[in-house]
């Protein structure tokens, strides 16, 4: 299958070997790494950063199989949740950098194509989301209000 914005066809990747219970090596309890991911979030860490630290500075291979539950769900369970989900947060981040870029820049085409498939793939995202119920239906993406959502 080739790729959306590229003209190439992909390769395989490796995958993760599959795992169905926690390593014995673990020492942390499902308790204590329910309590890291929400002190990680609270000193301004996204979801993707806390699952990487954990598993590099705390030794936890995977959260989910830890605690039974995602480090987006501990987070919501304990009152604390991003405003948007954190593809959409840096893709619209992404944007909003490519658009301060091209004010400086206006003459350089090929980010501004960039920022064109950038935005497709925001309102792609945005589209699943409102079906799933992450976003609210009347949410759209402007170019004009993402900086200030983002910040």
């Amino acid at each position: 299958m080739a790729r959306m914005h590229a003209r190439k066809k992909g390769k395989s990747s490796s995958k993760k070997p599959y795992v169905s219970e926690t390593p014995e090596w673990v020492t942390m309890k499902p308790k204590e790494i329910e309590d890291m991911v929400v002190q990680l979030y609270n000193e301004g860490k996204p979801p993707a950063m806390i699952g990487l630290l954990l598993r590099d500075q705390y030794a936890v291979p995977n959260v989910r199989l830890a605690t039974g539950k995602s480090v987006v769900k501990i987070l919501k369970e304990n009152g604390v949740e991003a405003k948007f989900p954190e593809d959409l947060t840096n893709l619209m981040r992404k944007a909003v950098e490519l658009y301060s870029h091209l004010k400086d820049n206006p003459r350089d085409k090929h980010n501004l194509r960039g920022v064109h498939l950038i935005e497709a793939k925001i309102r792609r995202l945005a589209r699943y989301y409102k079906r799933t119920g992450v976003l609210p239906e009347d949410w759209n993406y402007s170019p004009a209000t993402a900086e200030l959502e983002i910040k």
